[in-house]
């Protein structure tokens, strides 16, 4: 039975590959193959992102936009202008700058290259210095 974005398969192979299974071994456990273990744990992290991104937006429906990073900033310059530009609204950010810098790269990976933006992102924070990025 599915419950919430990911169904019971999906779940069950992410519990047995968090145990450190091979996907052979989940295979052989579900009986079924190795290239159906694979569809399904893609598909389950495919929604698990979906689920984030659904959530980051609903985030930032309760925030103000503080700004955009663009493409081709350094990681630690992001850092130091978003705490500028926060500092400009008079609101406190909850991180410091390695926390902040973890929470960018974690919002959404595919937008980095090492320590650099691949493709511009906006930023929004709420009142309480939480930062929320689309």
């Amino acid at each position: 039975m599915k419950q919430g974005l990911l169904t019971d398969r999906q779940k069950e192979v992410l519990r047995y590959r968090k145990m450190g299974l091979t996907q052979q071994q989940v295979a052989d456990i579900i009986q079924t193959s190795k290239a159906n273990v694979c569809t399904i744990e893609k598909a389950a992290y495919e929604n698990i992102d979906r689920a984030k991104e659904t959530l980051e937006f609903l985030y930032t429906l309760d925030s103000d936009h503080l700004c955009t990073i663009k493409a081709g900033t350094d990681l630690i310059e992001a850092a130091s202008y978003i705490f500028e530009e926060a500092e400009k609204h008079g609101i406190k950010v909850k991180y410091n700058t390695i926390e902040l810098i973890n929470r960018v790269h974690e919002s959404n990976p595919g937008k980095f290259r090492a320590r650099y933006v691949r493709e511009d992102f906006e930023v929004y924070i709420n009142q309480e210095g939480d930062l929320f990025f689309g």
